[in-house]
């Protein structure tokens, strides 16, 4: 497959671009908002053509798919012009600012008949692969509660928009509650109905949340407790699944790297889980392949994308109104 890029980002350069490689996939060309910085990304990892013009990469005939990570507020309008021009669509979550606009990229998406799917990476995760598994194989019972501790440390060199811009979807629910909303949907196999949270600035943010706490209540009885942060240098991450017959404790599982503990205990004792190390994102490219090749589906789909970003604008909503909210899907509903 041959990829063109939209966004010159850290997380093409540090993760995705090498995983296309890895499975064979050739890169033809990066737009970005700058002729400047499109050239210099080119430059620094190989990349032959740059271009601050996204009809460059649309209209090539020579791209047969195009990954999209520029700021939030871009996704929407440069997802469709890849769908117009017939190109499959790999997309950074969240989709979109709006769950219309999100939607609109769906709908578009399914009419061309080309493959778009979100870029949920922890799904992909052996880690996450295994938890999942033990809970559908009734390792613990009936799923009580999830507890999913995300608050982490935002390293300098992203401390740009994410902190400081709200108009292009800054902050830490865009940024990682909607990450959390996925993995609890991937592993309880269920959307949350209603949320209640609070947000606040604790250090970073600026005219943006940069730290959230939520309660989420799944259709089934369980419920999701997810704490977010930019500002928590040694806290950790993880998560937690409590059922009537036993415990997932999984610790260091909420990253990047195919890293981290995966504890299953119940009456029988504790029980290491072993896991899969691969790649997420090279797992992640090779479901996105299969998909477009009518043999599969990708790891997390646009519906996927969708839905986290449902969810993420409730717990918005809820903590900037001190209100329960019911978790609005739009068309899934």
């Amino acid at each position: 497959m041959r990829w063109g890029l939209i966004g010159a980002s850290s997380i093409a350069e540090n993760h995705m671009i090498g995983a296309m490689r890895a499975v064979g996939d050739e890169i033809a060309v990066v737009a970005s908002t700058t002729e400047a910085r499109a050239q210099g990304f080119a430059r620094a990892n190989g990349i032959p053509r740059a271009t601050n013009d996204i009809a460059t990469v649309v209209g090539d005939a020579g791209v047969d798919a195009v990954y999209i990570s520029s700021t939030n507020e871009k996704h929407c309008v440069q997802a469709m012009a890849a769908i117009a021009g017939g190109k499959h669509v790999l997309c950074e979550k969240p989709l979109a600012m709006t769950l219309a606009d999100a939607w609109a990229m769906v709908r578009a998406a399914e009419a061309a008949g080309v493959t778009f799917a979100t870029n949920h990476h922890l799904r992909c995760a052996g880690s996450h692969q295994a938890i999942r598994d033990l809970i559908a194989a009734g390792r613990i019972g009936k799923v009580l509660s999830l507890r999913i501790f995300h608050a982490v440390h935002l390293p300098d060199a992203l401390r740009g928009w994410r902190i400081t811009d709200p108009g292009a979807g800054g902050g830490v629910i865009p940024d990682i509650t909607v990450h959390d909303a996925d993995v609890a949907r991937f592993l309880l196999g269920e959307d949350p109905q209603h949320v209640v949270a609070q947000m606040c600035a604790s250090g970073l943010g600026q005219g943006v949340e940069d730290s959230a706490m939520s309660v989420w209540a799944m259709p089934f009885g369980a419920m999701v407790m997810s704490h977010e942060s930019f500002t928590h240098p040694f806290a950790g991450s993880g998560l937690e699944v409590h059922g009537t017959a036993g415990s997932i404790f999984a610790s260091g599982v909420m990253t990047q790297q195919p890293v981290g503990t995966v504890v299953l205990v119940t009456a029988a004792g504790h029980e290491d889980v072993p896991f899969s190390d691969h790649n997420l994102y090279v797992q992640g490219l090779a479901d996105f392949a299969a998909a477009v090749a009518g043999k599969g589906q990708p790891a997390a789909s646009g519906h996927d994308g969708v839905a986290s970003l449902a969810v993420a604008l409730a717990v918005r909503e809820a903590a900037a109104t001190g209100q329960r909210q019911t978790v609005n899907y739009g068309d899934a509903a």
